[in-house]
């Protein structure tokens, strides 16, 4: 079983910071891509950042030069490392990792509340 633990989510002001980490556990195959998913209220689930196990990273145009996404590989842990924060980033913000082997597998975390304030 395959288990994400989320953290880092709050309230925030506009223009400010938040780091989110989660932490994959279990039977995890290495060869992943780690991503970061957001859904605001009335909207579609929406993929903010992906970063493949040798950093190869992509973004959404909205978060491009504020968000930073990494991985460690050893500790199996994902960061968004979020900045100049707006309204329009307030979702849940949801862990997932893949990856494809005879099937695709998909997990996902439990998400985490961000909210910024104007």
């Amino acid at each position: 079983q395959v288990q994400l633990l989320e953290s880092g989510g709050g309230l925030v002001q506009a223009g400010g910071s938040l780091r989110l980490s989660c932490v994959v556990s279990g039977r995890v195959f290495s060869d992943n891509v780690m991503g970061w998913y957001r859904q605001a209220p009335g909207k579609q689930r929406e993929l903010v950042a992906s970063i493949s196990r040798g950093r190869m990273t992509n973004y959404i145009d909205s978060v491009k030069d504020r968000f930073t996404i990494s991985r460690d590989n050893v500790k199996n842990t994902v960061f968004l490392q979020m900045t100049s924060l707006t309204p329009e980033d307030t979702a849940v913000y949801y862990c997932n990792v893949r990856w494809t082997l005879t099937r695709q597998y998909d997990y996902w975390g439990q998400g985490t509340q961000v909210t910024v304030s104007s």
